[in-house]
């Protein structure tokens, strides 16, 4: 499904009922978007919490603190863009 929306002079956008009632989306909930190349795809927060565990962790990179992970995906992603 492809529905178009504008974006508002605040950065702001209405998410179509369409998408709502695809996604079962209601006032209040949250969503996020992932952004893959030029694209951003939103889902609802619920799905995360649906397949949180779903991916595994090697043991060796377990218990690895956030500020740690993001420095590493960072500086990885940065070797790839040179």
């Amino acid at each position: 499904m492809d529905v178009a929306a504008r974006i508002t002079s605040k950065g702001q956008v209405t998410v179509p009922a369409a998408v709502r009632e695809a996604l079962g989306l209601h006032e209040g909930d949250e969503v996020v978007f992932r952004v893959e190349g030029r694209r951003a795809i939103l889902a609802s927060t619920r799905d995360l919490v649906e397949v949180a565990g779903a991916v595994q962790v090697p043991a060796a990179k377990r218990g690895t603190p956030w500020e740690e992970v993001r420095r590493r995906t960072r500086a990885a992603r940065a070797a790839r863009a040179v």
